[in-house]
């Protein structure tokens, strides 16, 4: 049903709505260049299920244009809005969905106060708040590279800004030809899109009216709205970090990665469909939902606010720090161990960073207990967008005289339950549209032999070996596979370590302790070098300066690696 509702400024806004009346209603904001139609495959991955309503933003589809550049300021984009849901929706929130230009200018209604609470919810999708952009780029808590990168895929706005020539671009079909050239990037649209010449045109004004000053003089905006932000990992115009860095300024944020191009809502519409339909329900329930507290979000934005964390061997040593460490920066933390009341105690700790973590004693060796842990994890969670297969076990001496129960147990809970982790895990997150992360955990033993630690070194090389490997298999799906390589850091791991052909064990034990403990890197340290590093989810992880020694050591001086191995570590 398409009906006209007329803004506050008296310009005429086409709207099309559909499905139940008595359901959640969804507003959805298109971006530029396009107009409502962009959203007709997400329409029907959700039909029947909410109501529906999608406007053509003023200058573009069938709505009239100002004639004036004023016309598009943000403020009246943002009224355009209320005025719509007010419309469609007349006394019940709705939950708002934006897609680039929508989603900028649907970010400044929902922290606009006075509209607050005309919203049950917002997900943006490939399209940051202006104003936090302007503070993103003016204190690059990402790092200046973040900031190189996204001024590069930014370039175009400078071109937006002079005179005649963009719309002479579109006018003679050169700019559709490079935007056809952009939309293949991430797979394609799934249809063709229905754009006219006036779409091009006139939506130019939107950055011509907004971008130089809110973004030269950003303004503190916030808002208590529960927002889902959705960052496809092939976005040719955004990168992910000024999308989380929204965690800074949102109370209640979830921030998803998913594969896709930056229209994937028309490539993709079904991971788009997925999420949304999760974050809606999950709104609509009235359950509590966790938040951070304001000095964590300011401290790490939102790149792991919302998400689920899956991490095995987290009763102890970096597993638990690690847990702690992705549960002060938002995660939903399920930590898993052998050791049930060491688990609980770590979710409770996890709990009171960030609420919803939760405790799940299981043997990683049983690789039915792990597919039950993922069905679990999937139902009463939803599908992690991070998995930490970090459970291990150490044993050191000759493996001649280590016996085989030891090296067993080492493949199994080391090897095997890394395998198990990655098999359960790994379906149901490509299922969901890809974009997540599964972080194993090997060692800088992995590529340092020693005559001393031969089975838990070749343990250690083997999950280095599957997690490259399984890099290579998920890549497509857009999920990233790291593997972790420690190096000596005090966790207290040598107290359960079993020792082989070595004479006065317990002694060794202990000198080998004491150099862990001199060494001085502790979990704590470790998890916040793991955490930093999993947006960019590399190859291989050394953390400690062993660690990165050793790897260059075994990639430019194999010899000397050779020479390390025969000498053994002293005990």
């Amino acid at each position: 049903m398409h009906q006209y509702v007329t803004a506050t400024d008296g310009q005429r806004l086409a709207v099309r709505a559909t499905g139940p009346a008595d359901r959640p209603v969804l507003l959805l904001v298109h971006g530029y260049p396009d107009n409502a139609s962009v959203w007709d495959a997400l329409v029907e991955e959700l039909a029947g299920e909410y109501r529906i309503a999608a406007y053509d933003v003023r200058g573009a589809g069938r709505s009239t244009a100002p004639d004036t550049r004023a016309g598009y300021r943000m403020d009246q984009l943002a009224a355009d809005a209320v005025t719509v849901a007010d419309a469609v929706s007349p006394g019940r929130p709705v939950h708002l969905v934006g897609h680039d230009w929508g989603s900028i200018q649907s970010w400044h209604a929902v922290t606009e106060p006075r509209y607050a609470d005309r919203f049950a919810s917002y997900t943006s999708i490939s399209g940051p708040d202006l104003d936090h952009a302007g503070h993103w780029f003016r204190s690059a808590p990402d790092g200046l590279r973040a900031v190189l990168r996204q001024s590069v895929r930014s370039g175009y706005i400078g071109f937006f800004h002079t005179p005649l020539i963009p719309e002479l671009a579109w006018l003679t079909g050169l700019g559709g030809l490079a935007l056809a050239g952009m939309e293949r990037v991430g797979g394609g649209p799934a249809r063709p899109a229905r754009r006219t010449t006036r779409d091009y045109v006139n939506g130019l004004a939107l950055y011509r009216a907004n971008m130089i000053p809110r973004l030269t003089r950003p303004a503190e905006r916030r808002t208590a709205v529960p927002v889902q932000v959705l960052a496809p990992a092939n976005d040719a115009f955004m990168v992910e970090q000024i999308q989380s860095n929204a965690g800074r300024w949102v109370d209640d944020l979830r921030f998803h990665r998913f594969q896709g191009g930056h229209w994937s809502l028309r490539s993709r519409p079904g991971a788009v469909a997925d999420r949304l339909r999760s974050f809606v329900e999950e709104v609509e329930s009235g359950a509590p939902r966790p938040r951070r507290s304001p000095a964590a979000a300011r401290r790490h934005g939102g790149a792991f606010a919302g998400q689920v964390a899956v991490v095995t061997g987290a009763g102890s040593g970096i597993g638990r720090a690690l847990c702690l460490e992705l549960a002060e920066r938002g995660a939903r933390v399920v930590a898993v161990d052998v050791d049930g009341p060491a688990a609980e105690r770590t979710a409770e700790l996890c709990a009171l960073l960030t609420p919803g973590a939760a405790a799940q004693r299981v043997d990683v060796t049983d690789a039915s207990a792990v597919d039950k842990l993922a069905t679990r994890v999937r139902e009463e969670y939803g599908v992690p967008d991070l998995v930490v297969n970090n459970a291990g076990i150490g044993a050191a001496g000759p493996l001649l005289e280590t016996p085989i129960a030891d090296v067993e147990r080492l493949v199994d809970v080391n090897l095997w339950g890394v395998i198990h982790g990655c098999r359960a895990f790994a379906p149901m997150m490509v299922e969901a549209g890809g974009g997540g992360r599964i972080v194993n955990t090997a060692s800088a033993a992995a590529y340092l032999p020693s005559r001393m630690y031969g089975a838990y070194s070749a343990t250690k090389a083997a999950v280095l070996a599957l997690s490259r490997s399984l890099r290579g298999e998920l890549a497509p799906s857009g999920i990233g596979v790291t593997a972790v390589c420690p190096g000596l850091i005090d966790t207290g791991i040598i107290g359960a370590t079993s020792l082989s052909g070595v004479s006065e064990a317990q002694e060794a034990r202990e000198r080998l302790a004491r150099l862990y403990r001199r060494r001085g890197y502790t979990p704590e340290r470790a998890a916040r070098r793991i955490a930093d590093a999993v947006a960019d989810a590399p190859d291989i992880l050394p953390v400690a300066a062993e660690a990165h020694i050793g790897l260059y050591l075994s990639r430019f001086a194999p010899a000397a690696v050779r020479a390390l191995a025969k000498a053994g570590l002293p005990v």
